[in-house]
């Protein structure tokens, strides 16, 4: 049985995130540039949507690019934004075909012209769709979110908007206020850390790590990630035996 026919539909995540990590140690393992991984890491990326909207998600959102990656060098970061232009408009006609909705979290004016204008073109041609929401974190970092967050409640505050903080009230500030928390991250390539994404969002989210390497990532990991996900009790601070009573309760 593969573990696509091992998934539980009835026990589907409503959002999953993924660290798309270990494109540039894949180049290098075959000898080649960073980039050389990139370019080939746009299969995973397909094949990953494909298999959330053939499992039925609602929410999948790919960290594509961080704030801190404009650190690297500018070489691998121009070819890195060629390569989403290039990407974004071959794929536009498959996003239609399954009906997936493109949108993305980042400050993404900070982008160039060239991939906010395919950035924008492929959002507002995909608007409509009623299937999958896959969003695109570029030019993201959870620290960048929960300051500007602040600093906006700071301005409505100021400007009498605002009476009291609540967690509810700083959820609404932020980029992704318009979708549920991931009940589930994966991380490829076998690193065990976050890496400043969603940090508010994580706050109770199941963290998958695999050693497989981003352009190696194909439909089968995904969805044996799905089902170790579903094989896990989410307590959310409670005891088993609580969880146990309120299923109870709920199944009368």
């Amino acid at each position: 049985m593969t573990y696509k026919e091992k998934i539980d539909k009835s026990k589907l995540p409503l959002h999953v995130a993924v660290i798309m990590d270990g494109n540039g140690r894949w180049a290098k393992q075959k000898g080649n540039q960073r980039i050389f991984g990139h370019r080939n890491g746009v299969t995973a990326v397909r094949e990953t949507v494909e298999a959330a909207a053939e499992s039925g998600l609602s929410f999948l959102t790919l960290y594509a690019f961080s704030t801190e990656n404009w650190q690297r060098p500018k070489l691998e970061v121009d070819a890195l934004m060629s390569l989403l232009v290039s990407s974004l408009h071959g794929e536009t006609p498959t996003l239609m075909k399954n009906s997936i909705r493109l949108t993305t979290i980042g400050n993404t004016n900070a982008l160039s012209a060239d991939v906010n204008k395919e950035l924008q073109t492929t959002i507002d041609k995909t608007a409509n769709n009623t299937g999958l929401n896959l969003v695109l974190a570029l030019n993201y970092s959870g620290r960048w979110e929960m300051i500007r967050a602040a600093q906006d409640i700071q301005a409505d505050a100021a400007e009498g908007k605002l009476k009291q903080i609540s967690e509810n009230v700083f959820a609404e500030y932020l980029a992704t206020r318009n979708m549920p928390d991931p009940e589930l991250l994966i991380r490829t390539g076998g690193e065990y850390r976050i890496s400043n994404f969603l940090l508010w969002q994580l706050a109770y989210t199941e963290l998958y790590f695999t050693s497989t390497l981003w352009p190696d990532f194909r439909k089968e990991d995904f969805f044996k990630a799905i089902v170790d996900f579903q094989q896990r009790e989410r307590r959310f601070g409670k005891t088993s035996e609580q969880l146990e009573q309120y299923e109870s309760s709920q199944n009368q």
